[in-house]
């Protein structure tokens, strides 16, 4: 599976934020913890249906989402 592909969207789930894989796991969540210093090992024990490859691919989306250009007036 494309990395890209297991970030979900769907409006009537976690108020249409970005999930992983259609699981009400949202992708802020797992950023967030991981800016906490939380290590991928403790997100796949808390979190079993999680894969590390999911993890992956919330860092990809979060690169991905700050790497918009900007034009200044």
């Amino acid at each position: 599976m494309d990395l890209a592909n297991r970030i979900t969207f769907n409006p009537l789930q976690c108020g249409g934020k970005p999930c992983i894989r259609g699981m009400r796991i949202r992708v802020s969540d797992i950023l967030q913890m991981l800016g906490e210093g939380v290590s991928n090992e403790e997100l796949l024990q808390d979190f079993p249906d999680l894969e590390h490859q999911d993890i992956q691919a919330c860092l990809l989306y979060a690169a991905k989402r700050v790497n918009f250009e900007r034009l200044a007036a």
